[in-house]
């Protein structure tokens, strides 16, 4: 059986074990999403923690990819000068010969901002949209900031990479539709129904807002229980837990305990397959795959489903 919809895999660059063979680990993954089924290769950011800094990461997978696209799932532009921010992914997308999509986000770690100096103020949905228009008005051309001349490189895609909004919230994605293309959401329990109503909100506040119907992704992270896809001792529950548990360090451990039992997936290739099946049935254009462990061997696992 073959999966319709598109499958995105985000790399492992939270796992506490990822440097353990330097750059290796990133790459072997990077490069086994390119020569596989999946449409994308995702990679998030976090400042407060030991995963690779992501706009560095991307022109390393730009370079050791040829065909699958790049999606930043999410960068927090607060954390950023806008102005460089937008060089950095402008740069990114002419390495990558246009491949890049663009997801952001508020972030929910006020530690992150802390960490690099930035207003906590900020970490709101209207400096968020301040930001992504800054984006948009580098990539085309504008003079920004007092330049007296374009800021470049100008990105591979006229006008500039697609922007997504990460979110889970419906005030969110209403205030996004002004200046988002689509969505690059995450579902913790897994849940098609309740993917399926935020994408109906959006797709109206898309209309309301006079534009095309948006990209409607989500994301969700899974471990396999089979033997197949590196499930640790304890099988792929567990895996799921030991992740959420270094995952969400900033918040109590008895709160990502009792989360831990229904969020993500943990079973068999052939019950992700039915999982998938059911966010293609809802009209999902791409789920975003996030491993919770580093073994490359999960992408063959899911490739092979994939068929």
């Amino acid at each position: 059986m073959q999966v319709g919809m598109q499958v995105g895999m985000t790399l492992p660059v939270m796992e506490p074990d990822l440097w353990d063979d330097g750059a290796r680990t990133l790459e072997a993954w990077a490069r086994a999403v390119d020569e596989g089924p999946f449409s994308t290769l995702c990679f998030g950011e976090r400042m407060a923690f030991d995963n690779p800094e992501t706009l560095t990461l991307l022109g390393a997978v730009a370079a050791w990819t040829s065909r699958v696209r790049l999606a930043t799932t999410v960068v927090v532009p607060q954390l950023h000068d806008p102005v460089l921010l937008a060089k950095s992914l402008a740069t990114g997308d002419q390495l990558c010969a246009g491949r890049l999509s663009v997801g952001l986000g508020v972030g929910g770690r006020e530690e992150d901002y802390r960490v690099v100096g930035a207003d906590l103020g900020t970490q709101t949905m209207r400096e968020m949209a301040e930001r992504a228009e800054v984006l948009k008005a580098v990539w085309r051309g504008d003079l920004v900031a007092g330049a007296t001349r374009r800021i470049g490189p100008p990105p591979a895609q006229e006008g500039g990479p697609e922007l997504l909004v990460g979110s889970m919230g419906p005030r969110t994605i209403r205030h996004a539709a002004r200046w988002a293309d689509g969505l690059a959401g995450v579902t913790l329990d897994v849940d098609p129904a309740g993917v399926r109503r935020l994408f109906d909100l959006a797709e109206d506040a898309w209309a309301e807002a006079g534009k095309d119907r948006p990209r409607l992704t989500t994301s969700f992270w899974f471990a396999l229980d089979d033997g197949s896809g590196g499930a640790q001792d304890g099988g792929a529950r567990a895996q799921v837990h030991r992740h959420l548990r270094h995952y969400m360090s900033w918040l109590p451990a008895d709160l990502v305990d009792a989360m831990a039992p229904t969020t993500g997936f943990a079973g068999t290739p052939a019950q992700l397959r039915e999982v998938l099946q059911r966010f293609e049935d809802i009209g999902t254009d791409e789920v975003h795959l996030i491993p919770t462990g580093s073994d490359v061997a999960q992408v063959a696992a899911v490739a092979e489903l994939l068929g």
